[in-house]
């Protein structure tokens, strides 16, 4: 693996921000869905990976020697783990892409007018 850097993890979100203005432009739904898809996994999504991270780092500095053992860095590791919590709870949101592309399948594609329309 190559060696992890800021900047590498910049890039990666900046891929983020290409995607939230690719989607912006409204693009065909098939298509958003199929690109979010990948960030929304129930296992290795987005939020997954961010809770896994942020439990990580509370580790990392709760273990550290040299972070100082205080009420404040008590305080500032347990609301990185709430955070992680959060985070977690988020993964379920591959059950909204689900519904969307169960709504799709079942859409007729020859339906005419726009979605206000139909």
């Amino acid at each position: 693996m190559p060696a992890l850097t800021p900047d590498a993890i910049r890039t990666a979100t900046e891929t983020l921000t290409d995607l939230t203005e690719y989607l912006r432009e409204h693009p065909d739904p098939a298509k958003a869905l199929a690109l979010v898809e990948p960030l929304l996994d129930e296992y290795t999504g987005v939020p997954v990976q961010l809770a896994d991270i942020l439990r990580t780092l509370a580790r990392t500095l709760q273990d550290h020697p040299a972070i100082p053992r205080t009420a404040e860095t008590d305080l500032l590791i347990a609301e990185l783990r709430t955070a992680a919590w959060e985070q977690s709870d988020q993964h379920v949101l591959h059950y909204v892409l689900d519904g969307f592309r169960d709504h799709f399948d079942s859409t007729p594609s020859d339906v005419s007018g726009c979605g206000r329309c139909r």
